[in-house]
């Protein structure tokens, strides 16, 4: 090309192809044997996807049977979205997320394993985050609330913050995670595939983004209901 036409690759948009790829990942693997039933066990009569053995021997010990763990620092998944899930799968394995361990487990995946675990994982319903001991802080609550108001977090994870698609799913997510999340962000430790999370926590200092992880981890209202795909 000549050289007007000729563009440096920022971050960003190296990130943005990595999430294409994912994507024509998801669309070129084999969804045979990555279709299961609505969680592990089926209805009778179903076919059961063996991504649901693979995920109690490989996954469940960190990440819980039914998608959530008190495991310190471990997303919840259960409720998460396929696209989002092969996405993350995806910068893993091709080491654009820096996770030791997850990155171990990813490099062993095939694209038909990235499609495979996504699409179980897609199939666990969100489970509710267990009572606290004590109510949340009103205030805290009040401050978190507006915070997410105010810097668009409503307007891509949606009113209820369920998420959708290549959005993830945060409603009650562990807040030790959201909080590590949301430091990265700001940073530039945790990579986007597009500059909109860099962009709305960029802002914020770190005392607000603890404030922001403590309303989305104890937001009111997250129901059992599974994403859709």
């Amino acid at each position: 090309l000549p050289h007007q036409l000729r563009r440096p690759m920022t971050p960003a948009s190296l990130l943005f192809r990595y999430a294409m790829a994912a994507m024509i990942v998801m669309a070129a693997a084999s969804p045979a044997g990555a279709q299961g039933t609505k969680g592990a066990q089926g209805a009778p009569g179903t076919k059961v996807s063996p991504y649901a053995q693979r995920y109690a021997e490989l996954c469940a010990s960190c990440h819980g049977a039914n998608g959530r763990s008190d495991m310190a620092g471990t997303p919840v998944l259960a409720g998460q979205h396929s696209f989002y899930a092969i996405t993350q799968l995806y910068l893993f394995r091709e080491g654009r997320r820096d996770n030791p361990a997850m990155t171990a487990v990813a490099k062993t995946m095939k694209d038909e394993d990235l499609r495979g675990f996504s699409d179980f994982i897609a199939t666990l319903p969100a489970v509710p985050a267990p009572p606290p001991a004590t109510p949340p802080d009103a205030a805290r609550m009040a401050r978190g609330q507006a915070l997410a108001q105010e810097n668009r977090c409503l307007l891509c994870h949606g009113a209820d913050l369920s998420g959708g698609q290549q959005v993830p799913r945060i409603a009650q997510q562990h807040e030790d995670y959201l909080q590590l999340t949301l430091q990265g962000f700001r940073t530039g430790k945790r990579p986007g595939y597009t500059q909109a999370m860099g962009e709305a926590v960029g802002r914020l200092s770190p005392e607000d983004l603890d404030t922001l992880a403590y309303y989305v981890a104890h937001f009111p209202g997250a129901t059992a209901k599974p994403p859709p795909k």
